[in-house]
């Protein structure tokens, strides 16, 4: 049998990874600023989550939600803490897709509403719901195409105004990312969420805060839909969430009721997930990782500011982007061939920063270094 060959995929095998590095079959060693798409939240296997996964494995590993589990209310307490989202309510599922696609379905049945509004360059996953919000027509089959979805350009108020004004009692949600990761790192402004908030109060639709990828502390606030000092009626989760370990959840505002069997999952809030999450909080909380990455952040895109052949330099906290010119296309590949350092990328033209919340200024510093060295090279080239 052959695997499903759905990616272009570099030939390099990681057999090994601590921290910010990881290391191929031949013992290679790379800087990792990509983290496997923002995943890595707390550095790769930090020695606290391995210890925190090892003992529950020792212990039971996975039951159904037909019992009571109390790491899941551990889980809710210590995430309620650390947000500062004391009063909202946890569902754990698996993915980010899987949290979108019950964040978009609870809207749904709390107001009986069908209309979504999403945005231009939007990604919220690949899930039939889920990707029918996502604006790339590559991802959506068929069976997944719907009317219920409205695309408006981002960061545009006078266009949600609009189509609010024109639907406003047909609209279910709003759903957007305080920072698009797959779109290029795209800041929402500010004042576009407020826009949402007074919007989604009056007409009475739902906003969902998409987390997955700019969440969990790596704006340099926990939520990066925190720097509009507004509320979202539900966040999603995922990615950073378990540090690579599969977990996804959504946490929902108090006036939206639960149901039975409205949502449900067989893997959900498993025993070894909860811990590889809680393992995550608990570092982010002793080693401060919220303003570690607001200061290596910072630093970043200071000096990639001072790179005259790059552009475009944005983002907040670790999660950061800048846009390379023709003339350098090749940066990101050879990034990764000749100095041994995984970026991430966004089409066309973007390189997407994402590593580990713990970055260290030495790693910082030899990414800024390669960077300059590799454009030199290229320019005489």
């Amino acid at each position: 049998m052959n695997l499903f060959d759905v990616y272009p995929i570099n030939p390099i095998t990681i057999t090994k990874a601590k921290g910010s590095y990881v290391w191929d079959d031949q013992g290679e060693q790379y800087l990792d600023l990509y983290g496997g798409h923002a995943v890595i939240s707390i550095g790769h296997t930090h020695p606290h989550w391995v210890k925190r996964i090892e003992e529950q494995l020792n212990k039971i590993a996975f039951y159904s939600n037909s019992i009571k589990i109390p790491l899941q209310e551990e889980l809710a307490a210590k995430l309620g803490k650390v947000s500062g989202k004391e009063d909202y309510q946890l569902f754990l599922c698996n993915s980010g897709a899987e949290a979108n696609e019950n964040a978009l379905k609870l809207a749904s049945f709390h107001n009986g509403r069908k209309k979504i509004v999403a945005f231009n360059k939007a990604f919220h996953g690949r899930t039939s719901l889920a990707v029918s919000a996502t604006d790339n027509k590559n991802y959506i089959a068929p069976v997944n195409e719907t009317d219920n979805v409205i695309f408006l350009p981002f960061n545009d108020e006078a266009a949600l105004e609009a189509c609010f004004k024109k639907q406003g009692d047909e609209i279910s949600s709003v759903i957007i990312e305080g920072i698009q990761g797959v779109g290029g790192i795209n800041v929402a402004d500010v004042s576009f969420l407020k826009k949402i908030r007074s919007l989604c109060d009056q007409y009475g639709a739902v906003y969902i805060a998409d987390s997955v990828q700019c969440g969990y502390g790596r704006s340099g606030k926990f939520f990066s839909h925190d720097f509009a000092g507004v509320n979202a009626d539900i966040y999603s989760m995922a990615k950073g969430m378990g540090n690579g370990f599969p977990i996804g959840s959504i946490i929902i505002a108090p006036h939206i009721k639960p149901k039975h069997f409205q949502l449900g999952t067989t893997f959900g809030g498993n025993h070894l997930a909860c811990v590889a999450a809680l393992a995550v909080l608990e570092v982010m909380e002793e080693e401060k990782l919220l303003g570690n990455a607001v200061m290596m952040g910072k630093y970043l895109r200071e000096e990639l500011e001072k790179i005259e052949e790059i552009e475009n330099v944005r983002g907040r906290g670790l999660m950061i982007g800048f846009d390379v010119p023709e003339e350098i296309k090749d940066l990101k590949k050879n990034l990764l061939m000749n100095h041994k350092i995984f970026t991430g990328e966004a089409k066309p033209n973007v390189i997407r920063l994402l590593p580990s919340l713990g970055l260290k200024k030495r790693d910082a510093e030899m990414f800024i270094d390669a960077v300059k060295e590799e454009i030199e090279v290229m320019k005489v080239n």
